[in-house]
């Protein structure tokens, strides 16, 4: 591709969790932006400042995956459609993935742990990590019991505690084993 090319950093947020969605996103930064790094490095509250600039200082594209889509679908193939849709969102660009895995997806590039080196894909895994979070804090308004608002999906010992408890949400990954309560166990 030509030098001049703009380059689309795309990551995920929500590959492991329990419940709640796949986020992906896709950004083209039109405006340098300080601060930014993965969005695991930083606090809540930084990433919520950060995901404002990104919004005013890019053209994005944000593809989120329902429970329900990832059960039926599996988390490759909706992996795979949110490059897709990115993809087309985003025309013209050079792609690079965070991880080693194209999902199958042509004209993509990996690289492990670009999302801490590479400014565009630091700034998709904030886009994607904050609107997943959010999701997640307003799903905690519906399903009050499992505490979303604060592991976000993820399995910490009170989701799993959540769950023994009430048995799986609309919102839980039903393709997800969790032990205990899809196996038995001896005690």
């Amino acid at each position: 591709m030509l030098q001049d090319t703009p380059l689309c950093g795309i990551d995920e947020a929500g590959r492991g969790p329990l419940a709640g969605p796949l986020v992906m996103a896709g950004v083209v930064l039109t405006e340098e932006i300080d601060g930014l790094m993965d969005s695991k490095q930083l606090s809540e509250k930084k990433r919520e400042i950060l995901f404002e600039k990104i919004v005013a200082g890019a053209q994005y594209h944000i593809v989120s995956f329902s429970a329900e889509e990832i059960d039926s679908e599996g988390i490759s193939k909706c992996l795979s459609g949110g490059l897709l849709a990115i993809q087309e969102a985003l025309p013209g660009c050079r792609y690079l993935f965070d991880g080693n895995s194209r999902f199958g997806v042509d004209n993509i590039e990996t690289l492990v742990k670009a999302d801490s080196i590479v400014a565009e894909v630091s700034a998709a895994s904030i886009l994607a990590k904050v609107t997943r979070d959010r999701e997640m804090v307003r799903l905690s308004e519906i399903y009050r019991e499992y505490g979303f608002e604060k592991h976000k999906g993820y399995a910490t010992k009170a989701h799993y505690e959540a769950l023994m408890r009430h048995g799986r949400s609309p919102v839980h990954r039903k393709s997800f084993r969790v032990k205990g309560l899809d196996e038995p166990t001896l005690f």
